[in-house]
């Protein structure tokens, strides 16, 4: 008699929304969207301005209620939990632990009158670190890892300049290693030296700790270099997604073909 074979669970998605409507007024701002995010995974949601994208971004993380539809994360014990009737306590939780968030601007982000090292290590002990000497360490070492020189721990963030305080919202994020982060156009408003700079640090930090991330961009080429999947957002819907090469090599829909086009011309 031969054994069954066994069947492979099907991978869980990390984070997946389902029929989300959110209007302000009589504007839609999403429209039916359907999304799914896996562990380890970089999707990227792209469009013109007012397409929906940042809305999205906001409901995902459970920043901004929809009017219909639901998001849901997979915790680490493969708990499913419906994130808009989380209470507001266990969000605020979920966003200083499993979660993180990168603004366009930094400032929104961080504490200007805290030195470097102290924006960082105050996210360690939102989480219950207490050791100084840990923390210092901890916070000194990300300082490196984003390219600030440790000998800044001290100084105050608005003696930096705006890729450094960039870099340093990242460090603040990440030293606890969350395993999703939501990126909100991380590298707009920068110089294209300073952005390029920054994206390949992104990539890099992102890939080592296998990070899940949410990234809204305008920028196809920003999308192409950072993310695995897209999703295509036009007036508050998803009009087009798959893996990032697939869609931006060969687009199906026609929005997402002017899309491509303008960059090409441009």
């Amino acid at each position: 008699m031969t054994d069954s074979p066994v069947r492979k669970a099907e991978p869980t998605t990390l984070l997946s929304a389902h029929g989300l409507n959110l209007s302000f007024g009589p504007i839609p701002a999403l429209r039916d969207v359907d999304i799914a995010l896996w562990p380890g995974e970089v999707l990227a949601i792209v469009g013109e301005s007012g397409s929906g994208k940042t809305t999205l971004l906001n409901v995902l993380s459970g920043r901004l209620a929809p009017d219909s539809g639901i998001v849901r994360y997979t915790d680490p014990d493969d708990r499913q939990h419906d994130v808009h009737a989380m209470p507001a306590a266990a969000l605020r939780t979920l966003h200083r632990s499993d979660w993180g968030f990168v603004h366009q601007d930094p400032r929104q982000n961080l504490r200007m009158g805290v030195s470097a090292g102290g924006n960082v290590g105050e996210r360690l002990m939102a989480r219950g670190a207490r050791h100084y000497g840990n923390i210092r360490a901890q916070a000194i070492d990300w300082l490196t890892q984003v390219e600030i020189d440790a000998g800044r721990v001290d100084d105050l963030p608005r003696t930096f300049s705006g890729g450094m305080l960039q870099r340093l919202q990242i460090a603040r994020t990440l030293v606890t290693h969350p395993r999703l982060v939501f990126m909100d156009e991380p590298t707009g408003g920068l110089d294209v030296s300073v952005q390029a700079r920054l994206l390949d640090l992104i990539r890099t930090l992102v890939g080592r700790l296998g990070i899940a991330v949410v990234l809204v961009t305008h920028d196809i080429a920003v999308a192409r270099l950072l993310a695995h999947r897209i999703a295509v957002m036009q007036r508050g819907r998803v009009v087009e997604t798959g893996l990032t090469d697939q869609v931006l090599d060969d687009p199906q829909h026609a929005y997402t073909q002017l899309l491509v086009s303008s960059v090409l011309h441009a």
